[in-house]
């Protein structure tokens, strides 16, 4: 709960009733005028300790709030290596060492640096990244005295200010509390039926108008790529798949269309390619893709964009093994009517997207000004490649001369929500041709993308490949800008909470281009 007062100065804040605060700047020395009354306690302790700059520290303060003041720092945040990330780490490790101390109404304070003009918002998101409770944990408390903090208070310079900062902590919050809902919750919790349920009241009495579309027979004949990883899980009625769409259109003329394709593998068990050895641990994050899709849209529904219009699908199907599982060989024919041979079930994530981005390429022919994406945690071989904290994103030749990769790495930047840019080549498309006359496309080979040279490329080429796409590139008369987003390093450890990666940089880069 974000605190709807924003004061000037600190003098007021013992009537408001908070009981600490948490500082987050990279020096005391540094502090504004404003908050000249931090510097003299904070000088005191570090004439004692010189490690306050290294760790999270609590000083007793009388007069203060609670009498206690929490200081984070930032550390050094001019090198060549440092982000804004500084600051929302920062406010998470000083959160939590506050909540160590029964902190229960603290008091946020970031004055915003020279360099990072949104720092004291990426503060906000750090602090609120901390105070997630997941859940099944909420759904099994009863009592509001048990969330992690009755009150977060943020302290902004000027009302203006503060209240610009409440509303956009809130909107960015409530689309990650709904990405980690979705995304971390456990495979019964959040199967495929249950995710429809919750998106369905999430977006109740909402500009987003919400199709769940659940019929075997419709799965079967519109996605037939979806209704083959299906196939097995359907025998479970809690675990039958659903694919979910999701539409907002903006007030005005629509300038711009978003297209949105998540992945949604509510648990991964590998299918008949089954996930030996210990890896199965986890995979009910394989639907995180989807997640942010559907986080992305609750943003939408909180900040109403005018001009822009947003149609998204979610494809909630879980990949199970048993006697109906698809296996490695089959041949199936996608929506776009090419001939896909199956290298390997546990390549299920694709099979689930490609025909919703083939529905896509054929609405994206009536909208105007589209673009294309599918989100996915889609590969090992991303973290492989890049690490654990980075989306990739890769374009399609219309993409990439409108420069979209470049513009969403840009955007990362301002929240932290940090990409990386890989590109697709021309092996890439001759990894996925037929190897015989059967089959106009494979799948996969049969090794782990960690183990398969341009493991997270390749994946991109075969969506473009196994949707039709491929005829509206750079060369066709009808050219589409199309990017897949790979967040299997971005979107949060296990065991550990979601990150919400990457609607803070969607946000950036369609909603808030002119709000930060």
């Amino acid at each position: 709960i974000i605190h709807p007062e924003v004061h000037t100065g600190l003098k007021v804040l013992i009537s408001l009733h908070f009981d600490g605060i948490v500082l987050v700047t990279q020096s005391h020395d540094t502090l504004p005028t404003e908050l000249e009354c931090l510097k003299e306690p904070l000088q005191d302790y570090s004439s004692v300790d010189s490690g306050l700059g290294d760790e999270v520290v609590v000083l007793k303060v009388p007069g203060l709030p609670g009498n206690r003041l929490v200081f984070a720092s930032t550390g050094p945040v001019n090198r060549d290596y440092d982000d804004v990330r500084r600051f929302s780490d920062a406010a998470l490790n000083g959160i939590k060492r506050a909540l160590k101390a029964g902190m229960q109404r603290p008091l946020l304070v970031c004055p915003p640096h020279r360099d990072y003009n949104n720092s004291t918002l990426v503060a906000a998101l750090g602090a609120l990244q901390a105070l997630y409770m997941p859940l099944e944990v909420r759904e099994g408390n009863i009592k509001p005295s048990e969330h992690k903090v009755c009150v977060l208070g943020l302290w902004a310079a000027q009302k203006a200010e503060g209240q610009k900062l409440v509303k956009l902590a809130d909107a960015l919050e409530s689309g990650r509390l709904a990405c980690r809902d979705i995304g971390g919750s456990d495979p019964e919790r959040m199967a495929a039926p249950r995710v429809a349920d919750y998106v369905q009241e999430l977006f109740r009495d909402s500009p987003v108008q919400v199709e769940v579309v659940s019929d075997l027979k419709v799965l079967e004949k519109e996605y037939p790529c979806l209704a083959a990883v299906n196939r097995c899980a359907n025998s479970v009625p809690r675990h039958q798949a659903r694919v979910i769409k999701l539409q907002y259109c903006g007030e005005g003329p629509i300038q711009k269309t978003l297209m949105l394709v998540g992945k949604g593998i509510t648990y991964d068990t590998g299918g008949a390619d089954i996930k030996a050895g210990g890896f199965m641990a986890g995979m009910h994050r394989d639907k995180c893709g989807a997640a942010a899709v559907a986080g992305f849209f609750q943003i939408l529904a909180k900040l109403r964009p005018a001009h822009l219009k947003v149609i998204g699908s979610m494809a909630m199907v879980r990949n199970s093994v048993g006697a109906d599982c698809y296996v490695a060989d089959e041949l199936m024919v996608s929506r776009a009517g090419r001939r896909v041979r199956v290298g390997n079930t546990d390549a299920e994530g694709r099979m689930v997207m490609v025909d919703l981005l083939c529905e896509m390429k054929e609405k994206a022919v009536r909208e105007t000004s589209p673009q294309l994406f599918t989100i996915a945690t889609l590969t090992g071989h991303a973290i492989r490649a890049m690490g654990p904290n980075y989306s990739i994103i890769m374009d399609n030749g219309p993409a990439h001369r409108s420069e979209n990769a470049a513009q969403w790495q840009k955007a990362g930047e301002v929240l932290g929500d940090v990409f990386e840019v890989s590109s697709i080549r021309r092996e890439d498309y001759e990894f996925h041709k037929g190897k015989s006359e059967y089959e106009d496309i494979l799948q996969c080979n049969n090794l782990p993308s960690s183990a398969t040279p341009r493991g997270h490329q390749t994946p991109a080429a075969f969506l473009i490949m196994a949707s039709g796409l491929d005829k509206h590139g750079v060369d066709s008369d009808a050219p589409l800008p199309y990017s897949h987003i790979d967040i299997a390093g971005s979107s949060g450890p296990f065991p550990g909470v979601p990150t919400g990666a990457p609607i803070l940089a969607m946000a950036t880069n369609y909603i808030l281009p002119d709000g930060l």
